[in-house]
């Protein structure tokens, strides 16, 4: 799978949560600060066990932060 055919919320719901950092959310996930920003930037495609953290850690369902692009 391409990069580009996975949008993300991620910095959307980061900030809904209170801004929570990068850091935060990297620690929560357990993965670096740098897998989030490449993330962020859609430089990255997260294993489905990473996107199942990211979605737990702000609370909501894996589909509500990642979507595929059609």
């Amino acid at each position: 799978m391409q990069t580009s055919m996975l949008k993300n919320q991620i910095r959307r719901h980061r900030f809904e949560r209170g801004e929570m950092t990068q850091e935060e959310l990297a620690v929560r996930a357990g993965v670096t600060r740098q897998t989030i920003i490449a993330l962020e930037a859609g430089k990255y495609v997260p294993s489905l066990v990473l996107a199942l953290r990211i979605a737990e850690a702000f609370g909501v369902k894996v589909e509500d932060v990642f979507e595929l692009e059609s």
